[in-house]
């Protein structure tokens, strides 16, 4: 198993975003990205969800669609059960991509955008919270 730290850097390829900081959070059952501008909508016939991701790093207008999503009941961090959009991505991490799923909410007064939750880590990694940006290290190693 891989030994991630307590913070890393990931690319979302199907959104065209590198290097978006996320936070381990052994504590949250499923990943979830900050988003904004939620909106369901029916396209040819068909259901796609769009909707914004607002990182101060990235150009451009951020704004993404899905068919690959779907709802569910949530517990946030401060104890409301709250209902939110899925998506499914794929993320790189270590150089690998793996297909997850991120729930889609507000992170305004949050400090990382993404959060890496149990189902993620679970089986892939281990987390060693002393250590950061492992994933985001090896990349810029390779490059060089």
């Amino acid at each position: 198993m891989e030994v991630i730290g307590a913070t890393d850097k990931i690319d979302f390829p199907e959104f065209g975003l590198s290097d978006v900081p996320a936070k381990t959070d052994t504590g949250a059952n499923r990943s979830s990205i900050h988003c904004s501008k939620i909106k369901l909508e029916t396209i040819d016939g068909e259901k796609v969800l769009t909707f914004h991701i607002p990182l101060d790093s990235s150009s451009g207008q951020n704004i993404f669609s899905t068919h690959d999503f779907f709802k569910k009941k949530i517990r946030s961090s401060s104890g409301h059960v709250e209902e939110r959009y899925v998506v499914r991505t794929p993320i790189v991490l270590f150089g690998k991509k793996i297909k997850t799923s991120f729930s889609l909410t507000d992170r305004t007064e949050m400090k990382y955008p993404v959060l890496l939750g149990r189902k993620l880590l679970r089986k892939r990694f281990t987390v060693d919270v002393s250590k950061k940006d492992l994933s985001y290290s090896r990349k810029m190693s390779s490059t060089v």
